[in-house]
């Protein structure tokens, strides 16, 4: 059910197994806190799903940042909205006792994920980062102190070109990430590779900081 008691609207769904690391659902442009809980529960079996709405409106569809045109970014609303994500989740983990949330972001949601890890880097354990492409231009200098990162690209994207998704990958391997970068033979939209390469990636243990 969406909860309007935090800063951000959202879904929250509590664990039902201990140990399950705790997952940050962001949805693409257009979406908002209902979208990508059923592929939470689908890539994480009993994680604690916490789902916020972005908060920006692009012709009435929610976002998580501003952009002046597909693929141009609003940089300075970027810093703003990443920071005031962060401090939503700060209240989320204090209001629910969660540890550190892993973010599986989709387009827009793995744009702001992305910008996360770059800008406030102790904020999420890992990430899972679903056809996202650079958020910042010039991003701050970051230690992810070999936080895990799963970027999974497509290769006949229209929206993210391989050179920006290969351009990310060097940002986040540049802090210190541990990244696992793979480039699936699909276009902008999820696939059933996906949905398996999340699931496999985030049951590793050794993917997600503690």
């Amino acid at each position: 059910m969406t909860d309007t008691a935090l800063s951000f609207v959202h879904r929250y769904e509590p664990a039902s197994e201990a140990g399950a690391p705790p997952l940050l659902l962001l949805h693409g442009t257009g979406g908002d806190e209902n979208d990508l809980i059923q592929l939470g529960r689908m890539i994480s079996p009993g994680s604690a799903l916490l789902s916020p709405r972005g908060k920006v409106l692009e012709g009435g569809m929610p976002r998580f940042f501003r952009r002046l045109r597909e693929g141009v970014f609003d940089e300075a609303d970027v810093r703003l909205r990443a920071a005031e994500l962060a401090a939503f989740i700060a209240e989320a983990r204090a209001a629910h006792g969660l540890a550190a949330p892993v973010a599986v972001g989709f387009s827009n949601g793995a744009n702001i994920a992305a910008a996360l890890l770059l800008t406030q880097p102790d904020v999420l354990a890992g990430a899972v980062l679903l056809r996202a492409m650079v958020p910042l231009a010039d991003p701050p200098a970051a230690d992810l102190g070999g936080r895990g990162v799963l970027l999974l690209s497509g290769g006949m994207d229209p929206i993210v070109p391989e050179e920006n998704a290969a351009r990310l990958a060097g940002q986040l391997r540049a802090a210190g990430a541990s990244l696992d970068h793979r480039t699936l033979p699909v276009g902008h939209g999820l696939s059933q590779a996906d949905i398996t390469l999340a699931r496999q990636w985030i049951s590793a243990p050794r993917r997600v900081a503690a």
